[in-house]
């Protein structure tokens, strides 16, 4: 892998409240994802990011689980050949899902993974939103609409995926490589601290 095409900022230098939050996810993670660091060389666009982020993917409201939420960027960040996120939300699957094979076979092909048919119609919809969003029609909203999800569902896998269509240019763009610790994570059991 070659190198970042930015250098990361050094976490002493950021902003308080950006370098607050950024040790606040190396406390629960055990490190830091380097998209905090890669996107925080622009601490404005840094807030919106996140805050967008989380107001998607951390929300209560809704029929979405936070693995279904982490399934849909996993295939659609597959879609778009965004390694950063296809590694770093395919560990959140893992351990959301608690089934280590789904987010490796919903990141090579979704429709042979051993996935619910809800699942299933929901990600054909992301699918359709990430590649041909010009051609949701009606029908597509009554496919959903027959799994159980109501028309605010529909507008967060939609948004989902177009945040995330966001997302993974950027990390393509600037060749942000994935965090070692994503690749073990919700396949070997974590090391307890004291």
């Amino acid at each position: 892998m070659t190198a970042a095409r930015y250098p990361l900022p050094d976490l002493a230098d950021l902003p308080e409240d950006i370098r607050l939050r950024i040790l606040e996810v190396q406390e629960k993670a055990g490190f830091v994802p380097n998209v905090f660091l890669a996107l925080a060389r622009r601490p404005a666009e840094w807030r919106a990011f996140f805050a967008y982020h989380d107001a998607l993917m951390e929300k209560e409201e809704g029929s979405l689980t936070k693995g279904d939420r982490e399934m849909i960027v996993t295939t659609t960040s597959a879609a778009n050949q965004c390694l950063y996120c296809v590694v770093a939300h395919g560990a959140l699957l893992r351990i959301y899902e608690k089934k280590p094979l789904v987010a490796d076979q919903v990141a090579v092909n979704y429709r042979k993974a051993d996935i619910t048919p809800r699942q299933r119609a929901m990600l054909d919809f992301a699918m359709k939103v990430c590649l041909r969003s010009h051609e949701i029609a009606d029908a597509d909203f009554e496919a959903l609409h027959a799994h159980g999800f109501d028309d605010e569902d529909i507008w967060d896998i939609a948004a989902i995926t177009a945040f995330f269509g966001l997302s993974n240019r950027m990390a393509s763009f600037s060749n942000m490589a994935p965090n070692p610790e994503f690749y073990l994570l919700g396949r070997v059991p974590r090391e307890k601290t004291k």
